[in-house]
């Protein structure tokens, strides 16, 4: 069964697998004690620290390990901004941060009454240097920007904005969760954060790396154990498979992301050319070499998934309809992008040439079936002539209120062709994706959105045939 979503936790890597079975037998003993199974335990330890150290682009002193990659963001947020609290209590992330991020800000400023200033992204989901720049203030504590994004690819110029955070003594944090088994993060960065499970390594280890001269004070109860950054018993035999692997996917990741690229290349060309109304998101060229994500206008995102999921493809989304909040992906929404029937494919190491070619073969039919099921136009956007004699500025009310993506847009679909060049449909919805989703069918019909009217119930959007 083809398994794309290694975006969210990749297959354990064989040389994780071996060195977590090696390790069991050796490692399991206290490394903070002196008897010879602690010792054996601690040098373990020591070497698997070392080895993440050296891939990280860090002195062994500065990293240590956590329980998970959010862990590992939040102690490492709490741990500077605690130390800096002096300075301000200032925090700026950029609109498209791992939701560990946004959720830590959050807390922050829930909890001291500090500011959250977030940097807006370009379509293709990037921060500008100059822009994030701006956003950093006299009280700003600490800035986080994410290496590369996990739901579309997109690379950001972590280097440039690294200087100008050093240059206005603001210590960075780093999100490299899904870059880190591609390659190391350049830039003057101050903190970084991974998680094993992202590059291969086992689930329940992540990494923190706080360079020396940063201003860090631990929250919470700490203990001896990991510079007083982690408090717990380390599970020393997953730290080694999580180092041992990260160091063996790195010595293989030239040439995987060549080949990669070419695989994911492929998908963001046939993809618009097999199926009709499709949107690619993400950069095309500054992105990681595995992931590519797309929107399929008029198609349910959870039922696209179960249909991938019948045939055999494991695929993820960021479709509100595929969320218990109803809400679209905050990336996708950052991004202004469409998000009704997102598929994002992000392949493991080793995926074969001929999965991605059955996919290609595959998804037509799927998302037809799923098109028909949900009783989308056919053609394009359902549009056709309208007599000469039809009054120009004539307006269509839809009432589409109560109803979920995609089934806004639809109706809206529908009923276009009726309306003369010059008139207007008004699409009334209180479906949060429609915010994103309406401007997004304009830009790709080529038609005019006005914007967002009030209204008794939801929201009025409008929007004027221009051809």
């Amino acid at each position: 069964m083809p398994y794309f979503d290694a975006a969210s936790s990749a297959p354990l890597h064989p040389v994780a697998r071996q060195a977590l079975q090696a390790s069991l037998d050796e490692g399991w003993a206290d490394p903070a004690r002196l008897y010879r199974e602690g010792r054996r335990a601690g040098l373990l330890l020591d070497a698997a620290r070392e080895a993440a150290a050296e891939a990280v682009g860090c002195r062994p002193d500065e990293l240590v390990f956590t329980p998970s990659g959010t862990h590992a963001v939040h102690a490492g947020m709490s741990g500077v901004l605690s130390g800096r609290r002096r300075v301000g209590l200032g925090v700026t992330v950029s609109a498209v941060e791992h939701s560990s991020v946004l959720h830590a800000a959050s807390a922050h400023e829930a909890a001291t009454g500090g500011t959250v200033t977030e940097v807006p992204v370009d379509r293709y989901g990037a921060v500008v240097p100059d822009t994030y720049a701006g956003a950093l203030h006299e009280d700003t504590a600490l800035a986080c920007l994410q290496s590369a994004n996990h739901e579309v690819g997109t690379e950001q110029p972590v280097a440039e904005v690294a200087e100008v955070c050093r240059s206005r003594g603001v210590p960075l944090l780093v999100d490299a969760a899904q870059s880190l088994g591609w390659g190391p993060v350049e830039g003057a960065w101050s903190l970084l954060t991974g998680s094993a499970h992202k590059w291969g390594g086992p689930a329940g280890v992540g990494l923190l790396a706080v360079r020396k001269g940063v201003r860090f004070a631990p929250r919470g109860p700490a203990d001896e154990r990991e510079s007083g950054r982690s408090p717990g018993f380390q599970n020393i035999p997953a730290i080694v498979a999580a180092a041992a692997s990260l160091r063996a996917v790195r010595a293989e990741a030239a040439a995987e992301a060549v080949r990669l690229r070419a695989l994911v290349d492929r998908i963001r060309t046939r993809v618009p050319e097999l199926v009709p109304d499709v949107e690619v998101v993400g950069h095309p060229e500054h992105r990681l070499p595995h992931l590519v994500t797309f929107s399929c206008l008029y198609v349910d995102g959870e039922a696209l998934l179960h249909e991938l999921d019948r045939a055999d493809f494991s695929v993820s989304s960021g479709s509100s309809c595929t969320s218990s909040t109803l809400t679209p992906s905050h990336v996708l929404r950052a991004m202004g992008v469409l998000s009704e029937g997102n598929v994002r494919i992000s392949l493991p190491a080793g995926t074969p040439e001929a999965e991605v070619d059955r996919f290609l073969e595959l998804l037509p039919g799927v998302v037809t079936g799923v098109r028909e099921k949900l009783g989308a136009p056919a053609g394009a956007g359902g549009a056709r002539p309208v007599a000469a004699t039809d009054p120009v500025g004539a307006s269509v009310v839809v009432d589409a209120l109560g109803r979920r993506c995609p089934i806004p847009v639809i109706e809206l679909a529908k009923v276009f062709g009726e309306v003369p060049v010059g008139g207007t449909v008004t699409v009334l919805s209180d479906d949060e994706a429609a915010r994103l989703d309406i401007p997004a069918w304009c830009e790709m019909r080529g038609q005019e959105y006005v914007g967002e009217q009030p209204a008794d119930h939801g929201v009025a959007y409008v929007v004027r045939r221009v051809s």
